[in-house]
């Protein structure tokens, strides 16, 4: 397979089409696209504070999304902790909602990878239809990508039929070009997403970062006809927000691929923001 590097690319030319990026954001802003944005939301529930009512609030929210939002598409996903899919199973009436899942010793991903493996297992079990998962930043950063590769592969493989996301942590990285590398890793190892960040570090997602994914994503994608997602995720709750990532996929990889099916925003608040923005518009 066709080697690849960050240094194909550098930090002038990163930094050019991030200007560029962030010129043409606001001509993005219409109703149509807010709309897509929503749509592309994996709401997230990830505090030590949920419990099973809370979660029960959380997916009711959802199922009765249409009845007070008729005219704004319903979001992709609602992602958990793994205890609570089983609730999100047994409440979810909505079939285009995905579950989604955290495990694999999310958010740092320092454990066996025996606990790792067994955890993916169950939420599959349980219902998950998607997987979010950590990489070892650790191994990234001590150039041991090889063992961050053989981690995810069994990861893959422990999906089964669940689509697996890759989390990256880009906050963790001192240089972008571990960024590039981690992504790279990532869809080797067989990633249908990778993701920016788990929300619980910072800095978590920033437009720098996913730039960066979506440019090893075009070259992954080049070297091998893949098609992988992009799932920024931390810290975005505004629509402004939202959309310097729209048009970060928008520019890289393709108006086509703004939509839930490779592109997702992992966020709490960023649905009743865009929601409030949507009515303003409307």
């Amino acid at each position: 397979m066709k080697d690849f590097s960050y240094e194909n690319h550098g930090s002038e030319l990163i930094n050019s089409r991030l200007c560029v990026i962030e010129n043409r954001t606001a001509k993005n802003r219409t109703l149509e696209n807010l709309k897509t944005l929503h749509s592309c939301i994996d709401l997230t529930s990830l505090s030590n504070a949920d419990n099973e009512n809370s979660i029960a609030d959380f997916v009711m929210n959802v199922n009765t999304f249409k009845e007070n939002n008729p005219d704004i598409p319903n979001v992709a996903g609602i992602c958990v902790y793994p205890k609570f899919v089983p609730v999100v199973k047994k409440l979810l009436t909505v079939p285009s909602v995905k579950i989604v899942s955290v495990a694999g010793a999310f958010p740092h991903s320092q454990t066996f990878e025996e606990v790792q493996l067994r955890e993916i297992e169950l939420a599959v079990e349980a219902g998950a239809d998607e997987i979010d998962v950590v990489i070892n930043a650790g191994e990234i950063i001590d150039e041991n990508g090889s063992k961050a590769l053989a981690t995810l592969k069994n990861m893959k493989k422990a999906c089964g039929n669940a689509h697996l996301k890759v989390i990256l942590e880009t906050g963790a990285y001192s240089y972008d070009s571990d960024i590039y590398d981690a992504a790279i890793i990532a869809m080797k190892a067989g990633a249908n997403f990778i993701k920016t960040s788990t929300g619980k570090m910072e800095p978590a997602a920033t437009p720098k970062a996913a730039l960066i994914m979506a440019i090893a994503i075009k070259d992954y994608e080049r070297a091998t006809g893949a098609k992988i997602g992009l799932k920024p995720a931390g810290g975005i709750r505004t629509a402004d927000q939202a959309l310097t990532y729209y048009t970060i996929v928008k520019e890289i990889l393709g108006e086509e691929r703004c939509n839930s099916e490779f592109f997702r925003l992992g966020a709490t608040s960023l649905s009743a923001a865009l929601i409030k923005d949507i009515k303003k518009f409307k």
